[in-house]
């Protein structure tokens, strides 16, 4: 199990949840551009979920969601499991985490621009390897399930 989040992270990260609840899904549409430009990645998601919008409101939620109760986890838990499932379903695997940060924390500097100081940007980064171990965990198990 990974390290608890620091109290100042957790502090950072639910000070941002106004900022995610007015930008989140220009954040994660300009995320997603990012990501995009690597076919691979791209071939992973919904191409019809975003063409439609939904998968980077879907993904604002989520984020939003996870500012908000950084320091109640629980409260996740149904989330955090369908999450797992569909990443399990579509096929990501834990190589995948890192460009979806190498695309996620640019992309929140360029919607909020400099409300995305280093210390917010550090911050988002911590939180997000500490929700994404969660996941690589709990995906793994689901696929040693599912291969036994």
């Amino acid at each position: 199990m990974a390290a608890p989040l620091s109290e100042q992270t957790v502090a950072i990260v639910k000070a941002t949840a106004p900022a995610l609840q007015e930008h989140g899904v220009a954040i994660t549409t300009r995320m997603y551009e990012r990501l995009f430009v690597d076919e691979e990645i791209k071939a992973l998601f919904d191409q019809a979920a975003q063409e439609s919008g939904e998968q980077p409101r879907r993904l604002a939620a989520a984020i939003l969601a996870y500012a908000q109760n950084v320091d109640k986890l629980q409260n996740l838990d149904a989330p955090v499991r369908r999450m797992v499932e569909r990443h399990v379903e579509t096929g990501v695997k834990a190589e995948h985490y890192p460009y979806v940060a190498n695309a996620l924390l640019p992309a929140i500097r360029d919607v909020l621009g400099d409300a995305a100081t280093d210390e917010v940007l550090a911050a988002w980064g911590e939180a997000y390897w500490f929700l994404a171990d969660i996941l690589i965990a709990k995906e793994a198990a689901l696929y040693e399930e599912q291969a036994a």
